[in-house]
């Protein structure tokens, strides 16, 4: 199929052998390799809190890059006023507004889908895209159950999408300078990784079931996870912490520690063992609903021996290593360590106190300019955007498949905390995950999908 999308791409390819966005490739020769008239034009979906960093970031890259913000997507159309003066005001054109996602993707003039939506809809929203002939950037963790998230892959490959998702750290420039240091031994070799996530939350409390207000469509909004009647307290940013719809802090925040631990550790397959215990200790049972643990431990292993430990604490707490971190990672080796907080890391050697590498001085005291999102650095949204006017996968600095290995691991612990048991995952190269000798746990790997709202077989 020729559209403008392989149009651009075809152009761009056969015009220059420049290496584009990151690399030195500029805005002015951007321009006019795509024509003044080519504009990549973008729809994001899921447009309260997340999503308003999708719409900062690719308004940013409106007049660099000609990207366009086309239309705007949500369940709840009370939100379709606020974020249109959002992208009017920062692009001066005014985004198309629709809640049926069938729509958007229907849409020809759509090049890429930005999903902002909640974790259970992350896979068959990518799936459909995917279908629909659009390029995908979707938010952490990749899939809300562990087979879904094969089938995402296997549908970006099938209609050779770009398919990038949202761990932003991939492309904050002193994050790849700090695992580089690791790969390069550094600190020896790394034998453990330590992620947190320290985030203290209040009590959401409870409510009673009622009717969903008007604008907000409800039904849609549950997609895949099964029905139950409309409690306020299960829906906005509350459906973290219910298990059909989120994956509790574990897979909120987590995801991205529990990336970047495997990202230093350099393991490019699942764990051969995982055993994750906690609860909820910050309010009596009856005074809020959350289902997800707010304390919640998690140890892995790999076959080699290598482990990742994660703590996750939703109460008052105090920070870990000379950095303090409260979001952030620490790497074991047999030379020394390393700690990695935001784009600050510091290495220390054997014993010593006083590091002896790290982000931009020495003692690592001062933090590098790159910001996860907004106007000043949008860096990962860019890489991505760099990899679908080339048409190169291995641009993506987290394509599918990377951030399906990431978004594992808090899955495969939820798994663990929500049975009380060790798990011993499935030869680390297979396609096809299974727990050893555990039928229960194997089952959960995926789930059932409200009809119809299937995730296929068949992609």
């Amino acid at each position: 199929m020729t559209d403008r999308r392989d149009f651009i791409r075809k152009s761009l390819m056969g015009v220059t052998g420049l290496a584009i966005g990151g690399a030195g490739f500029s805005a002015r020769s951007y321009r006019s390799i795509i024509g003044s008239n080519d504009r990549i034009n973008v729809a994001v979906i899921g447009i309260r809190g997340r999503g308003m960093a999708h719409i900062d970031a690719w308004c940013s890259l409106g007049k660099s890059h000609h990207v366009r913000v086309k239309t705007l997507c949500d369940t709840d159309e009370q939100f379709f006023t606020t974020r249109s003066k959002m992208v009017a005001d920062k692009t001066g054109e005014q985004p198309q507004t629709e809640w049926d996602m069938h729509k958007v993707l229907e849409d020809k003039g759509i090049d890429i889908v930005s999903f902002a939506t909640p974790n259970h809809w992350h896979a068959l929203g990518t799936i459909w895209a995917c279908q629909a002939g659009k390029h995908v950037y979707v938010e952490k963790p990749a899939m809300h159950d562990i087979w879904e998230g094969r089938k995402m892959i296997e549908a970006a490959r099938k209609y050779d999408r770009r398919v990038q998702v949202g761990f932003q750290n991939r492309s904050i420039g002193e994050v790849i300078k700090a695992i580089k240091f690791l790969h390069d031994g550094g600190i020896g070799k790394v034998y453990m990784a330590r992620g947190l996530c320290i985030k203290p939350r209040d009590s959401f409390g409870i409510a009673s079931d009622s009717t969903p207000p008007q604008g907000f469509h409800y039904d849609r909004w549950l997609g895949p996870a099964p029905y139950r009647p409309y409690n306020e307290k299960h829906c906005h940013y509350n459906w973290h912490w219910f298990w059909d719809t989120g994956n509790g802090d574990t897979g909120n925040q987590g995801p991205h520690q529990f990336d970047l631990a495997r990202w230093g550790l350099n393991k490019n397959e699942h764990p051969s063992s995982i055993y994750s215990n906690g609860g909820i200790y910050g309010w009596a049972p009856g005074e809020c609903a959350q289902q997800t643990p707010d304390t919640q431990t998690t140890v892995i292993k790999y076959t080699d021996g290598t482990m990742l430990e994660f703590e996750t604490r939703g109460g008052p707490s105090n920070g870990e290593s000379g950095l303090n971190a409260r979001v952030g990672n620490v790497f074991y080796g047999t030379d020394g360590y390393l700690e990695l907080n935001g784009s600050t890391w510091k290495a220390y050697h054997k014993r010593e106190t006083k590091p002896f590498a790290g982000s931009n001085e020495p003692d690592g005291t001062k933090q590098a300019p790159e910001s996860l999102t907004g106007n000043s650095e949008p860096s990962h949204w860019l890489n991505f955007l760099d990899a679908v006017i080339a048409g190169k996968n291995d641009m993506l600095h987290c394509d599918i498949r990377e951030g399906f290995y990431s978004s594992a691991l808090p899955l495969l612990a939820n798994i663990s905390y929500r049975l009380g048991r060790q798990l011993r995952v499935t030869a680390p190269d297979t396609n096809a995950e299974k727990i050893i000798n555990d039928p229960e746990a194997t089952a959960m790997l995926t789930r059932e999908y409200r009809s119809p709202y299937i995730v296929p077989n068949e992609v």
